[in-house]
């Protein structure tokens, strides 16, 4: 159960000097958590100002050494790959023996070869989520359907191991493996279809490759969506690097312009609309990256609480309150709001995050988009999930 060596570490904010202290510490003395056949249990979690936050643990990332990294010194590699962390942090690490490669202690002047194995050892802190539930709607022997909140992630990925749906259900209903065969955008909520064995998600798998799969979810969209049925058919371009996608009409362009990104098509029908808002079916018939918010932005009706996406000349007081009332008036939880308790966690003198629950850079407070998946179906199986509180109108 070990990960990647950039997915953590890439995306954290610098921590200042002062956190950064010697220690005697032994990575051999601590035991990682990741020896557990289990991803997760129910002791892992800490439940404060309206977030499930996660206890620290110790975790070990791994990575091998690309054509880019070779010839650099094992310090200026983490320093230059991994601006998470300063670079008087991957000093100490290496000389203390949490940074290795091949297994073995190298010095701070070491430099790496390429496809040598390089171990970064850490004290890993994860960001909260929502304290919402992971309800099970159908628990069968090969199939387990929920409905996921939103801000938690399906499966481990990036920052989040623990706090994720698959995490949560096997701590708290002692279900694994699990197999996802879709996944859901974190802020998204709704019917999440997990398999139980290999061939079953084989099985959904391929109905969903062989476009066999059909797909409802509802959304709530800024202005009066029009009546008739509207399809947009327009290319969504996913830009990496800022996290988000753009829509482009194919058949608006001209000869001597390429059109970006890949196909994408999906179909709307509006349910209800009290003027200001207005509930749409989605059906997506493609599966892009964002692409149901950006093509409801392209129609010039974007979802109503969706930073990313609304439009520039929407007030951003609608969307404030917006927020606000999906939102419930919880508290929100600020990077500083908690503190090391003796309780909860032991310190590590080297972790950039102690004595922060929340690892530094984190900033968010997560809200849940009004996008909701209500149902999959596909050859002689369908499943759906009840709609969530906001699709009322």
């Amino acid at each position: 159960m070990k990960r990647k060596l950039e997915d953590d570490d890439a995306v954290e904010k610098p921590a200042s000097s002062s956190s950064i202290i010697a220690t005697s510490m032994n990575t051999s003395d601590i035991v990682l958590q990741t020896s557990s056949p289990k991803l997760s249990q129910k002791q892992d979690y800490i439940f404060h100002g309206g977030r499930r936050h996660v206890r620290p643990y110790y975790f070990e990332f791994i990575s091998h050494v690309n054509k880019r990294w070779t010839g650099k010194t094992i310090v200026d590699l983490f320093a230059d790959e991994f601006k998470g962390r300063q670079r008087d942090y991957y000093v100490g690490a290496v000389k203390s023996g949490r940074i290795k490669v091949d297994g073995e202690t190298v010095p701070v002047s070491y430099i790496v070869k390429s496809s040598q194995k390089i171990t970064h050892f850490v004290h890993r802190h994860e960001p909260p989520v929502m304290t919402d539930d992971v309800e099970i709607l159908v628990n069968e022997p090969d199939v387990v359907t929920v409905c996921k909140p939103a801000s938690i992630p399906v499966h481990p990925c990036g920052q989040y191991r623990k706090n994720t749906v698959v995490g949560i259900l096997d701590a708290e209903h002692d279900l694994g493996p699990l197999f996802p065969i879709h996944r859901l955008d974190r802020l998204v909520s709704g019917l999440l279809i997990i398999a139980r064995t290999a061939a079953k998600a084989d099985f959904f798998r391929q109905q969903i490759e062989g476009g066999m799969v059909k797909k409802r979810y509802i959304a709530k969209v800024i202005g009066v969506f029009p009546e008739d049925e509207k399809v947009v058919d327009a290319n969504i371009n996913y830009n990496g690097s800022e996290g988000r996608s753009t829509a482009e009409d194919a058949n608006s362009s001209g000869d001597d312009k390429k059109v970006k990104g890949k196909p994408a098509c999906t179909k709307f029908t509006r349910i209800d609309t009290n003027g200001t808002h207005s509930l749409v079916l989605c059906e997506p018939v493609t599966g892009r990256t964002h692409q149901i918010r950006v093509h409801l932005q392209y129609t010039g009706h974007p979802i109503g609480n969706d930073p990313l996406y609304l439009n520039q000349q929407v007030d951003n007081l609608v969307t404030k309150i917006a927020k606000r009332i999906d939102a419930g008036e919880r508290k929100m939880v600020s990077p500083d709001d908690y503190v090391y308790s003796s309780d909860d966690f032991s310190i590590d003198p080297m972790c950039t995050n102690c004595p922060k629950l929340i690892p530094q850079g984190y900033e968010e407070h997560d809200e849940a988009l009004w996008l909701h998946c209500v149902r999959y179906s596909g050859t002689g199986w369908e499943y759906d999930c009840p709609y969530p509180s906001w699709a009322s109108l």
